[in-house]
Parts: C-alpha cells; sequence; structure tokens
C-alpha cells in the first residue's frame, strides 16, 4: 500500500500524466500486446490450420472493396489465409522474438559491462575489444551468415522448426554490446562513490558489492535502451524474413508477411503487404515515443517538462 501511495505521487507518473504522448503511445502499445497475446482468442481465423485454409480464397481484397468477402475484413495473402488473424498472430510471434532477443541480450551485455567496468585494467580492455569487434558487424551481416549457415547445414525444414528460438538467438548474441559498453559507462561512473567505498570498508565481498549495490543504479539507462532495443530486435527480425531467413511463410510474422505480398504488390493484391507494414510502423513508432520519454523522465537534466 506505501509503495502504490509513493508511486502515485512520483515524478515518474506525474511527468506520464503531462505527456499526451506518452499517454497515447503506452495505450497503442499496451493495445497492440494484448491483441498479440489472445489472438487464438479473437482472431477470426487460425492460420496454422490447414484444414481451414482454402486456396481458393488466395488474393481476396478487403472486406469494402468490389470483390472483397465480409469474411475476410482485411482481405487474404497468398495462401488463402485471413489477412486480419494472420497478422495477429504474427504480431505476437514479433514480439515473442524481440522481447526474448532482447532478454538474452540484456543477460549478456549486463554481465559483461559489469565486469568490464569494475575489474578495469586488462580485464576491461579485453572484454571491450571484443564489443569492438562484434560493434564492427551489423546485425543483419551476423543474422543472414548464422541463419544461412544453419540453412545449409540442417535444412530448411529444421530451420523452420527451431525458426524463433533461432531468432532469438541470433538478434540476441548480434547486440548484446549496446548493453555492455552502456553498463559498463554507468559502473564507472558508480564505482568510485561513497556507498562503495562504504561496502568494501565494512568487508562486503566485490560481487556483492557489483550485484547488490551498484547494479540497481545502472538500471535506469538498461530501461532506457530495452525500449529501443525491443524495436530494432522486431526490425531486424522483420528484415530478415523479407530477406527469406526469418520466420518461414508457414509462420507468419510481420516480416514475413510484408515479403510474402512483396512481388505482388504491382499485380494489385497491395493489402498484403500494406496492412502488415503499417502494423509494424506502428508497433515500432510507439515503443521508440515511449523510449525517448523514458529516457527524458529518468534523466531530469534532459526533461523540460
Amino acid at each position: 500500500m506505501k509503495q502504490w501511495k509513493r508511486f502515485k505521487n512520483s515524478y515518474f507518473l506525474h511527468s506520464f500524466k503531462r505527456d499526451r504522448v506518452a499517454i497515447v503511445s503506452f495505450v497503442v502499445l499496451l493495445t497492440l500486446i494484448l491483441l498479440s497475446i489472445l489472438a487464438p482468442v479473437i482472431a477470426p481465423h487460425n492460420p496454422y490450420d490447414t484444414a481451414s485454409i482454402d486456396i481458393m480464397n488466395a488474393e481476396m481484397p478487403p472486406s469494402w472493396m468490389e470483390e472483397g468477402n465480409p469474411d475476410f475484413i482485411l482481405g487474404t495473402d497468398i495462401q488463402g489465409r485471413g489477412l486480419l488473424s494472420t497478422m495477429l498472430y504474427g504480431l505476437r510471434l514479433s514480439v515473442m522474438i524481440g522481447c526474448g532477443a532482447v532478454f538474452l541480450q540484456a543477460i549478456i551485455g549486463i554481465f559483461i559491462g559489469m565486469i568490464s567496468g569494475y575489474a578495469g585494467g586488462k580485464v576491461d580492455s579485453f572484454l571491450m575489444r571484443i564489443a569492438d569487434v562484434q560493434l564492427s558487424f551489423s546485425t543483419l551481416m551476423v543474422a543472414i551468415m548464422i541463419s544461412a549457415i544453419f540453412q545449409v547445414a540442417f535444412g530448411v525444414s529444421r530451420y523452420e522448426q527451431l525458426a524463433v528460438p533461432l531468432l532469438v538467438l541470433i538478434i540476441g548474441l548480434a547486440e548484446w554490446p549496446q548493453y555492455a559498453r552502456t553498463v559498463r559507462a554507468s559502473v564507472l561512473g558508480e564505482k568510485n562513490k561513497e556507498y562503495v567505498e562504504a561496502a568494501r570498508v565494512i568487508g562486503l565481498s566485490p560481487r556483492r558489492i557489483r550485484w547488490r549495490h551498484i547494479l540497481p543504479n545502472t538500471m535506469s539507462p538498461v530501461l532506457v535502451i530495452s525500449t529501443i532495443q525491443v524495436a530494432n530486435a522486431v526490425m531486424s527480425e522483420a528484415a530478415l524474413s523479407f530477406l527469406g531467413l526469418g520466420m518461414p511463410i508457414t509462420k507468419p510474422s510481420l516480416g514475413s508477411l510484408i515479403n510474402s505480398g512483396f512481388e505482388y504488390i504491382f499485380s494489385g493484391s497491395w493489402w498484403i503487404t500494406l496492412f502488415p507494414g503499417i502494423l509494424l510502423v506502428v508497433f515500432v513508432l510507439v515503443i521508440n515515443l515511449l523510449g525517448d520519454w523514458l529516457r527524458d523522465v529518468l534523466n531530469p537534466k534532459l526533461y523540460k517538462g
């Protein structure tokens, strides 16, 4: 109860109430996440159920167009699946991959950044050189290379079965240096402060000082970067799917939907690419807007009210 009262009177909530862009972005993001989670319940059709899919319904336009069908509000894709249902399921996969990849990035990056910043010296130099080497390769380059090697080594069918965990692993391993460098910078600023010196004086172990005292004070930039990284992870998945190295067409994500409809866009079936593209842009946009607001709130020097 005391925590709730403290939250109600906090600067964080006060700032949120005064920022209309943050409120709208949060409502839109929460709505999209709930829609993705509840996709099996609210989706008119199940795009994974091949028995309910009729190829004769392929490339059917949205219901308000001349040849549209009321059963398919946003039309159908090239396999005859209802586009609205496929988008909801695809959004769920994109959210799962984005959040899973960021969780993996955070675990690796926070651990390495904490060790590097606190130890200093040769350990710091060695770990940061590894991060520099990783950053010299673009995320897409790393992801394309690993995806292509896996498909060649184990086959496309095996890749389709393990596409979700593999994409989480690929994107997570490609982006951890962002967390490592951010945490390291925060640790360098915290480790010489008085509370850390006091912890050393009373005999606390370096491990306890790092994880129980310094880590909580480095979480503000981590929270900010996490919002940005979720958006980046979703975009990376979409880019890989668009290139044919992400989710297979049998397990639709927003990226694979855009890819599958791209070659038909000039033949008149524009809705297959347009609607998933709009949903992807809106999802990434509201995450980035919330990330910008969170950065300003957690850094009062940047916040202009």
